[in-house]
């Protein structure tokens, strides 16, 4: 009898000895797997940070490139010698972006688009600066291939290849430039409005065009841009004239 419960005892001793290393093995296990999950997901976090590291390089020169072939086409486009002499372009071309330089190319030139700032007193540069500043700000879309500052400066936004966001669904196939003004009249003061016709007739030049492929924001939209020339059609017709003038001055047409 005692021998039996000496050999109870030794079993249950025995089994509890199992039990613990069981136990301590499953605790191992347990351990294990929690390191073995820990470096998985350490090498799928570093494999994943140098996807987008490549993603990020990969973009970046992309719009190096895009920006350089761009600049490298307005030159070719300056370069080309028509009858008409090419306008000083001051280039300052707008960061590629989703709200003011979409990169998004023309389909083809079919006009001219003829918009004023709205805004008395601002010059080229600071408007070209609003439309820079709006892949920050998202407040908008907008932008333009040219402005044109009260002094005649021509600030050049976007290559004559792309579209602007300035003249709704004739974005796609019209070049814009945006005119500085002085006052609310919305009236061009000299300098700007010879600039402008001098701007123009070279573009209808350069694009195979006719002064009346030249119109208003306000013929697109009905908007009352430019407002000088949309209360005062009279203006409007004299500014076509001028053009006009302008291309017959250098044997155009």
């Amino acid at each position: 009898m005692h021998t039996r419960d000496m050999r109870d005892a030794s079993e249950k001793d025995s089994m509890r000895t199992d039990h613990r290393t069981n136990k301590n093995n499953r605790k191992k296990a347990k351990q294990s797997d929690s390191l073995a999950f820990l470096r998985v997901l350490l090498l799928f976090s570093a494999a994943l940070a140098v996807v987008l590291f490549t993603l990020i390089l990969f973009f970046l020169l992309r719009n190096r490139k895009d920006a350089h072939s761009a600049r490298n086409q307005e030159r070719t486009l300056q370069e080309q010698e028509g009858k008409i002499p090419r306008p000083e372009l001051d280039v300052e071309l707008l960061t590629v972006n989703e709200y003011s330089r979409p990169a998004v190319a023309l389909e083809e030139v079919k006009g001219v688009v003829i918009h004023y700032t709205a805004n008395p007193g601002t010059d080229a540069l600071a408007n070209r600066n609003y439309f820079e500043g709006l892949k920050d700000s998202h407040v908008t879309k907008a932008s333009s291939h040219f402005v044109i500052g009260m002094d005649g400066t021509i600030v050049q936004c976007i290559p004559s290849t792309e579209i602007a966001y300035a003249s709704n669904e004739r974005n796609k196939d019209t070049l814009s430039i945006e005119c500085c003004i002085e006052d609310d009249t919305g009236r061009f003061n000299e300098a700007t409005y010879k600039a402008a016709v001098h701007l123009t007739a070279w573009l209808v030049e350069h694009f195979g065009l006719e002064t009346k492929d030249v119109i208003r924001h306000y013929d697109v939209t009905g908007k009352n841009c430019p407002k000088y020339f949309v209360e005062f059609p009279s203006a409007w017709e004299q500014f076509l004239a001028d053009v006009q003038e302008y291309l017959k001055k250098y044997g155009v047409c």
